[in-house]
């Protein structure tokens, strides 16, 4: 679509601002961005603004916008067939579903398809109970889930607080603190001591919490949306022990961290830990059409061998996501795009984000992994004070607000949440995207200061 139509730009507002009610937003303080169209790491507006995508929209666009590989499978989908009945098999489906199952960790074969990454967290959540018989949740607090109602209950950030306010809340999931060694919960000034207490505190919570009542452990292998964390070595196959020891089920969270974000297929690659049941959406096929997921572990699958699985979607394994699916994984295990990943966060994120560091004062912490990072930002590196107070809204957020907006005007489009600026471009983005889009933080932060 020609980037140069602002009338038609105006068009596209005023019917959004008409009729369209947004997620997560205050409808009369917004102002969505109509957009024209997107190629690779960059999208663009109706007036001709351009936009380096360092966001990958929702952290979803793995493998770039408008990849022909993919575009071309959903078109070919379309044109064969369109959708058909779950109850029924596919040839795409299955494809899928084998595909996923490949790259995960061995003893995980089966996939039940869901259209997000919050359903695929339900059903997961579900499974455990009635492969346990047990009803308890355990979720740490800097953690996103999704927004459905026990997901929005095993989410640790504020999100869920907002939606306890209005009665979403499951009476049988418990938080506890992971490891942050920047902020450690636990007084620790090692990496090594971090994983000790955390675990120690971990074990601690299950106890008291009684082993015999709980079914599930659910952690986003590497922390998103909350802050963006990387555990310690050691961290996940020490809480894979407490789960065996326990007969709890490990459920890894790869709804954001999968799919090469993290420079591996799954951020769980890292570490060779293998859970229960791993759930996933986003990077699967990019978004391009809505589909999420549960890989499912063979004693769990057993459950529901000749046990009917109380649960199912009209819409799971849709044929359209699911030739999206094959085409996306396909084309990035033809393309070295998960290897990209992982070099651009070696390489090149990496050594830049830390001059970054370097030149300001602002930023406290870097952390990340592949293409998958923050910027932690406080007012006095001594204090580590934040840059703005914990879930900050209205004018204490407006530091952080007017950082988003200083790189948006350079033609940036970042993420941020709390006191952090998120780094997720799309893992197909080259080491001179990257430069690109860190002058531009560069020189936000420096008219912060």
């Amino acid at each position: 679509m020609d980037a140069n139509q602002p009338e038609l730009g105006k068009q596209v507002r005023a019917a959004d601002r008409a009729h369209v009610f947004h997620s997560w937003s205050a409808q009369d303080l917004i102002d969505p961005l109509p957009v024209a169209g997107a190629e690779g790491s960059y999208f663009w507006d109706f007036e001709g603004n351009r936009y380096l995508d360092f966001s990958s929209q929702l952290v979803n666009v793995n493998i770039g916008h408008q990849h022909p590989k993919v575009v071309a499978a959903i078109q070919e989908q379309a044109a064969r067939l369109c959708t058909i009945s779950p109850v029924m098999a596919n040839d795409v489906r299955g494809e899928a579903a084998a595909l996923v199952a490949g790259h995960a960790p061995d003893g995980l074969e089966h996939v039940l398809f869901t259209n997000s990454g919050a359903e695929a967290v339900e059903n997961a959540i579900r499974m455990a109970r009635l492969h346990t018989g047990r009803v308890k949740v355990l979720a740490p607090y800097r953690s996103y889930h999704g927004a459905t109602s026990t997901a929005i209950a095993a989410t640790g950030d504020p999100r869920r607080i907002a939606n306890e306010a209005a009665g979403h809340a499951d009476p049988h999931v418990r938080h506890f603190f992971g490891p942050y060694l920047y902020r450690s919960a636990f007084n620790a000034t090692t990496e090594a001591q971090e994983c000790e207490r955390a675990l120690a505190h971990l074990e601690q919570v299950i106890t008291l919490e009684g082993p015999a009542t709980i079914a599930a452990l659910i952690m986003e292998t590497v922390v998103g949306g909350s802050g963006l964390h990387v555990p310690p070595d050691g961290y996940l196959a020490g809480v894979r022990d407490l789960c065996d020891r326990h007969g709890i089920v490990m459920i890894a969270d790869e709804v954001m961290a999968g799919f090469g974000r993290t420079g591996a297929w799954f951020a769980l690659d890292h570490w060779n830990v293998t859970p229960d049941l791993i759930t996933f959406a986003k990077g699967v096929n990019s978004g391009y059409v809505p589909l999420g997921g549960v890989i499912i572990s063979g004693p769990i699958f057993d459950t529901f061998r000749e046990r009917p699985y109380p649960g199912g979607l009209t819409y799971s394994g849709h044929p359209l996501a699911c030739a999206a699916a094959v085409a996306t994984i396909r084309a990035m295990e033809d393309e070295k795009t998960v290897e990209n990943a992982a070099h651009i966060g070696t390489d090149v994120l990496a050594p830049a984000l830390r001059d970054l560091k370097a030149r300001h004062q602002v930023i406290g912490d870097v952390r990340g992994l592949g293409v998958f990072w923050a910027l932690e930002l406080v007012r006095d590196p001594e204090t580590r004070e934040p840059l703005v107070p914990y879930a900050a809204a209205g004018a204490q957020a407006r530091p952080i607000q007017q950082l988003v907006s200083d790189c948006r005007s350079q033609g940036l489009w970042i993420l941020a949440n709390g006191n952090r600026l998120h780094i997720t471009p799309p893992c197909t983005v080259t080491p001179e995207e990257i430069a690109e889009g860190l002058t531009a933080i560069d020189t936000a932060l420096t008219a912060l200061n």
